[in-house]
């Protein structure tokens, strides 16, 4: 039985694939803010302390409002430098993924296509991407998979917080509606119980078609 922990899990595309590995009888601990804020390294010391090691993780936050950037504070920068960037480093550098594991990523779209309205986000979700990738050669000689999953507009909460007018929206989309985070959750769930190894170092571009970018 595979142990998992997935942070972010109590809600959104976390919670949807909290339940999918559930499904197929892993033990998984879906970790809400209250029990590691990415954003405060006091707390994701104090998570480490008693979660250091486990078969899958899931690398899984939230993101900062629009902004533009002439608005953006030095109090921005910092927070969301802690949780998109240095929070994920230091789970890295102080948990143990047991061999044959899993790591994966749930990045942004704006990784591929930065948003003006997302500078944070595109940044800091940018420079994470380029950690695990860089990482994921050396996980590979342990047969740990290393997979970034960059979702487009998804029926999450976070989606409907910066879209204005998801009805009119969706109708601008190639397949006319958001994805849905039980779609990641059941990608997740059949790399894991079909075994699927040689996937890894790679970005999955989870966005219904709706990129320009062609890699």
């Amino acid at each position: 039985m595979y142990k998992a922990i997935v942070l972010g899990g109590s809600r959104g595309i976390g919670k949807a694939i909290s339940e999918s590995l559930k499904s197929i009888g892993c033990e998984v601990f879906a970790a809400s803010r209250n029990n590691i804020d990415t954003s405060d390294l006091d707390s994701v010391k104090k998570f480490l302390v008693s979660n250091n090691q486990t078969d899958i993780l899931i690398l899984n936050t939230g993101g900062p409002q629009a902004k533009k950037f002439l608005d953006i504070t030095e109090d921005d920068w910092r927070k969301y430098h802690n949780q998109l960037f240095l929070g994920f480093c230091q789970i890295l550098q102080n948990m143990k993924i047991n061999e044959g594991g899993y790591i994966f990523l749930i990045s942004s779209n704006v990784i591929k296509e930065p948003n003006p309205k997302l500078i944070i986000s595109s940044a800091y979700r940018a420079a994470f991407s380029e950690v695990l990738k860089i990482l994921s050669k050396d996980y590979a000689k342990q047969n740990i998979s290393c997979i970034n999953i960059a979702p487009g507009p998804i029926n999450t909460d976070r989606t409907k917080e910066l879209i204005e007018n998801v009805d009119d929206y969706e109708k601008s989309l190639p397949m006319k509606r958001l994805g849905e985070p039980e779609e990641i959750g059941n990608f997740v769930k059949g790399i894991v119980e079909n075994k699927i190894k040689y996937l890894s170092g790679v970005t999955i571009n989870f966005d219904g078609a709706n990129s320009n970018y062609v890699f």
